[in-house]
C-alpha cells in the first residue's frame, strides 16, 4: 500500500470549468467573442471552489454577457486531454439583463445553429449544438481544436 504523501504526487490534477448553452425561444444562441484569445465561444469559465455547478453558471454567463439565465438540465461533459480541463455545460434559458459586451467578451451575439456550426471551432460549437436535442448528457473529449474519437 502506498502512502498518502505518493498518492498525492500520482493523483492527475483536472481543472473544471462550466458553461452555459444559453437557447431563446427563437432557438438562437448567446456566443461570447474572447477578449484574450478572439475566438466565439458559449460563455463560462473556471468553476470557483465554493460555488455550485449551477451557480458558477450563473455567475459566468452574468459576468461574461450581462445576461442572467435560469439553468437547466446538464447537456454535457467534454475534457481537454492534453490540457486536463473538464467542462460541464448546461441548457439555460435567458431570464433578464441585456445582451452586451464586458471585460472578458469583446462581442456578445445571439447565433443561429447554422452559425455557431460554421463560426466556431469544433469543440465549441459541439457544446452549444448538443445542447439543442433532449438526448442523455453527451461526453467528449478532444484536444484543445478537434474531438478526439471515444475509445
Amino acid at each position: 500500500m502506498s502512502n498518502s504523501r505518493s498518492n498525492q504526487r500520482s493523483t492527475p490534477l483536472h481543472s473544471v470549468s462550466v458553461a452555459g448553452a444559453v437557447i431563446r425561444d427563437d432557438g438562437r444562441l448567446l456566443a461570447i467573442r474572447r477578449a484574450d484569445n478572439g475566438t466565439w465561444e458559449p460563455p463560462g469559465g473556471v468553476l470557483e471552489l465554493a460555488e455550485t455547478p449551477e451557480d458558477g453558471v450563473r455567475r459566468e454567463v452574468q459576468e461574461e454577457t450581462g445576461v442572467h439565465v435560469e439553468v437547466g438540465r446538464l447537456t454535457g461533459v467534454y475534457k481537454n486531454m492534453p490540457r486536463g480541463i473538464v467542462a460541464l455545460v448546461f441548457r439555460c434559458r435567458p431570464n433578464g439583463g441585456t445582451a452586451r459586451p464586458t471585460d472578458e467578451a469583446t462581442a456578445v451575439a445571439w447565433l443561429t445553429p447554422e452559425e455557431v456550426e460554421h463560426g466556431m471551432s469544433e469543440v465549441y460549437a459541439v457544446r452549444l449544438l448538443d445542447a439543442l436535442g433532449d438526448d442523455p448528457p453527451y461526453v467528449r473529449a478532444h484536444d484543445g481544436r478537434r474531438l478526439v474519437p471515444g475509445r
